[in-house]
Parts: C-alpha cells; structure tokens; sequence
C-alpha cells in the first residue's frame, strides 16, 4: 500500500517540469492542480479523482499519462480554435 504522501510525491513529480500540487480530501478523493510556472496559468483542474485504486505504480503512471493527454488534447483543441479565429 502507497501512503498518502507518497502518492502525492509520485504525481507531483509525474508532471515535472510544471508545477502540480495534489491534495488528497477527507473523502479519499485526490485534486490535481497542474500550473505552468512561468506564466502561473493553470493547466489543468480535476476534482474528486478517487486514490482508491490508485494502489500500484502503473496505476499511478496510467493517471498521470491520461492526465497529460487530456492536458496536450486541451492545448491542440484550442490551438486550433485560435487559427480559426484569426482567419487562418
């Protein structure tokens, strides 16, 4: 079993080179805050993921890994409504 605060530290570091704060909640669920540090915007919010399963080290890297995709996918999507925007 992965302590608490371990598997803050895993996922904090999971999205090095930005900065990622998580805070696990009474409830057992995780909030992962991902913020670019040069700018200080925020990346990516997601509340009320459950650390229930969260219990093995690929499971944490599957969470990171899906995390960083819906970040790139997020990136992509409004790139691309900003080419439009501007007529190109």
């Amino acid at each position: 079993m992965i302590s608490a605060l371990e598997l803050r530290h895993i996922i904090e570091c999971g999205f090095l080179p930005l900065s990622c704060s998580c805070t696990l909640n009474v409830d057992g669920s995780l909030m992962i805050k991902v913020i670019e540090p040069s700018s200080g915007s925020v990346e990516l919010l997601v509340t009320g993921v459950s650390a229930a399963p969260l219990t093995t080290s690929r499971s944490i890297a599957n969470l990171i890994g899906e995390l960083r995709s819906e970040m790139s996918a997020r990136k992509v999507s409004f790139g691309s409504s900003e080419c439009r925007a501007q007529g190109n």
